[in-house]
């Protein structure tokens, strides 16, 4: 009797590799199982490079006296970062085949961010704006670049939106060029007329056409952000602590600042995820408003960072500014954060008046914190703690009321 010997093993049947360029089509709003792929995760956490880099140069400015200069060079700073990402976000919603150029692309945006980056301390410090400016430029030729891509791939209505895009990303690169050569006192008025121009492109080029984003894709993208930027905020203020405590001894003072401040940040992750933001993402104008909107709710949420580091270094002596300022630093961005989450998706989900005054009374609390001394931050920490317990209580009550069985009518 002879012994045979095992055969091996068929090997595994698995789809065909796919093609290293593809063409860039539109893709199913209705998609299933959509969600963010690994690229867009790197391409979130290299943009924050550059979020910490103006929260960094805010509190410079704010520590050192000059808080009116320093919010109006972070409000445009921030805008070109935001803007950026958002512009890339919605592209790819739309258009990502996940090909090798596609891969590119991205990659060529991320090189430009952190190009912009480097430039934000000049632009704080000596107004000049040229690094920003060139790391803008890095960004949008390789998003007018895609959107020439999908049109190629695309006919009709779909084409022209797609040219619109190209022309309106490069113009108004060009327009920014106003940063660059004009006199210093007109910059924030042209900062301004760019801005609405750039906000002005999506509402033309869609108008006949909207683009096939993915609303669960959308919301998951921003959801994934604000949470980068809430992690940037908690490490800002855990080295700016670390640092009070090493040169100053100062536990006792800052204490207050870091129990405040982590109730802030994790009352702010709380607040914006208890309800499902895809459910207000049904049209381009809700679409608009509401990613438009994340403007304010990225810039306070980074702020508040800025805050508590501004916080600690008056608490520590190094901050020649009063503890109302310092106080002030945290609590209005705080207060921003909380009335734009509430604006934007929050009031939507809410049954009642007690349910929808609950966020814009906190925020007013919050305010008045401010005049607390070095007890503000906790304070505002603890306010914030209980605007979330009395909205679960609320909304809990309310689940109750409705499954409860109701009586039988009377038959008298």
């Amino acid at each position: 009797m002879t012994s045979r010997s095992t055969p091996p093993p068929a090997p595994a049947v698995g789809p065909p590799p796919a093609r290293p360029l593809r063409r860039l089509t539109a893709r199913g709003r209705d998609e299933a199982h959509r969600a963010a792929t690994p690229l867009e995760l790197f391409f979130d956490l290299c943009f924050v490079v550059a979020v910490a880099q103006a929260g960094l140069q805010l509190v410079h400015a704010v520590a050192e006296g000059h808080a009116g200069e320093g919010i109006l060079n972070y409000a445009m700073v921030f805008f070109a970062i935001w803007w950026a990402w958002m512009n890339v976000t919605w592209f790819a919603s739309a258009y990502d085949n996940d090909d090798a150029l596609f891969r590119v692309a991205t990659l060529v945006q991320i090189a430009g961010v952190l190009v912009l980056a480097a430039g934000v301390s000049r632009a704080f410090d000596d107004h000049d704006f040229g690094v920003v400016w060139l790391g803008y430029l890095i960004m949008r030729v390789a998003l007018a670049a895609q959107w020439l891509r999908a049109a190629r791939s695309a006919a009709g209505a779909e084409r022209t939106t797609a040219l619109r895009y190209a022309a309106g990303v490069l113009l108004c690169q060009v327009g920014w060029l106003g940063l660059v050569v004009l006199p210093e006192p007109a910059r924030p008025w042209m900062f301004l007329a760019m801005a609405v121009a750039e906000l002005c492109v999506p509402v033309l080029a869609e108008k006949d056409h909207p683009t096939s984003w993915h609303p669960h894709h959308i919301a998951e993208r921003y959801g994934l952000f604000t949470i980068i930027v809430l992690g940037e905020t908690i490490a800002a203020a855990t080295v700016a602590v670390k640092s009070g405590v090493d040169e100053n001894h100062a536990l006792g003072e800052l204490l207050p600042i870091a129990a405040g401040g982590l109730l802030i940040v994790f009352c702010a992750w709380w607040i914006y995820f208890v309800v499902p933001a895809h459910g207000r993402l049904r049209s381009n104008r809700q679409a608009f408003l509401w990613g438009y909107g994340h403007y304010a709710i990225f810039a306070s949420a980074a702020a508040i960072g800025a805050g508590l580091e501004v916080a600690v270094e008056q608490a520590v002596g190094k901050a020649h500014i009063s503890t109302l300022s310092a106080s002030a630093a945290v609590t209005l961005p705080t207060a921003l954060y909380l009335l734009t989450v509430w604006a934007l998706h929050s009031r939507y989900f809410k049954v009642g008046i007690a349910q929808q005054a609950v966020l814009p009374v906190t925020a007013l609390l919050v305010i008045c914190c401010s005049f607390l001394g070095r007890w503000a931050v906790l304070a505002a920490g603890v306010v914030t703690a209980l605007a979330v317990a009395t909205g679960v209580t609320l909304t809990a009550r309310r689940a109750t009321r409705e499954s409860a069985p109701r009586e039988p009518a009377s038959t008298v």
